[in-house]
């Protein structure tokens, strides 16, 4: 069992090296695996999920262990965070939603999509306990319910490395409807995808900025801590 002090998304990370790679556990029962884990520290699952949540943001937005699942996100989303613009803003496949919580906290309006019931479901109930506002959606990235010109900037952080092609360009096209000002695209560097977290696709800056050409609006690609691709229509 962890102790509630050391739960965060770490574990992630540790599982993957520990279980995974070694050839332990299957990557297809990975997510049960890590539910398991984080619901076995505290009688009630939520307190646990609380835990797992505060830790997590606070190693996110401050210090990190080196080497863990937090240093490789913490400057993926204070990038993220730097290219948001106006005041309203969605994330689509926002999983836990880490960055959405992150935004709300800095006082955007945020809506956070997710095609996982669950995901969304969990998202609901630990942003009150954190004293903090998302709009959680159950939705699909390639239509999500949500309204035309519905924010100012739309993000897709770790989202389409999971889809094959034809549905990460429907993810682009429905990220430009929904925004007013700008869509924010980040992505993994891989030499293979990693199947422990569902990715299927590689990308390289060819890659992004073939995606960007295609949209015909105005567009950078760059590369930290992965590959950004940022249009604003």
């Amino acid at each position: 069992m962890i102790a509630l002090d050391r739960l965060d998304n770490d574990l992630a990370g540790w599982l993957d090296r520990t279980l995974v790679a070694p050839g332990l556990l299957d990557p297809a029962a990975f997510e049960d695996a890590f539910v398991a884990v984080v619901t076995s520290a505290a009688d009630d699952p939520d307190d646990a999920w609380s835990a797992f949540y505060r830790n997590t943001l606070a190693a996110l937005t401050g210090h990190p262990v080196p080497g863990g699942t937090n240093a490789e996100l913490a400057p993926v989303h204070a990038r993220a965070a730097e290219l948001v613009v106006g005041t309203d803003v969605v994330e689509l496949g926002c999983c836990f939603g880490f960055l959405s919580l992150r935004l709300a906290g800095s006082g955007y309006r945020v809506t956070a999509v997710d095609i996982s019931a669950g995901a969304v479901a969990l998202l609901s109930r630990m942003a009150p306990r954190l004293g903090l506002h998302v709009d959680a959606v159950t939705g699909d990235a390639c239509a999500p319910p949500l309204a035309s010109g519905s924010a100012d900037t739309v993000l897709a952080v770790h989202l389409l490395e999971h889809l094959p092609e034809p549905a990460g360009d429907v993810v682009l096209a429905e990220m430009l409807r929904l925004a007013r000002r700008r869509v924010v695209v980040a992505v993994p560097f891989e030499d293979t995808p990693n199947p422990v977290w569902g990715h299927v696709r590689r990308f390289d800056p060819a890659t992004l900025t073939a995606m960007g050409a295609r949209t015909g609006h105005p567009f950078t690609v760059t590369d930290h801590h992965g590959g950004w691709l940022v249009v604003d229509p």
